[in-house]
């Protein structure tokens, strides 16, 4: 019998105010996105993700909905050995399914920190 790899927990990097963003989330919509940040820790990609665009490679949006709103956490997963949270928020785009500028460049703003932070512990 082969042995097996034992998993390993990637670390989450809480960039900005993004943790208090999600401890504001209800709280079975936190639990919700806890469970898939911790799938991705583990290497597993959750139900609920999907890339985010126009940002960078290996950026993910996780979107949940519960009762009748929109929760997204949106990370980076191939920066190195530990997973950025870039951002939570309650989604209320006024124009269809598009995340608003101000969210994006929230995203991108910490995207570039993330990439600056990863080449240091290299």
């Amino acid at each position: 019998m082969k042995g097996f790899e034992i998993p390993v927990l990637r670390p989450l990097v809480w960039l900005g105010n993004t943790k208090k963003n999600l401890r504001n989330f209800p709280d079975d919509a936190q639990k919700l996105m806890g469970d898939e940040l911790q799938l991705s820790q583990f290497g597993g990609m959750p139900e609920d993700a999907k890339p985010f665009k126009g940002v960078g490679s290996g950026v993910i949006e996780i979107a949940l909905r519960y009762d009748s709103d929109a929760y997204r956490t949106v990370v980076a997963v191939q920066l190195g050995k530990k997973i950025y949270v870039l951002h939570a928020f309650q989604k209320k785009s006024k124009k269809g399914i598009a995340t608003p500028k101000q969210d994006v460049d929230v995203i991108k703003q910490r995207y570039a920190q993330a990439k600056g932070m990863a080449k240091d512990e290299k």
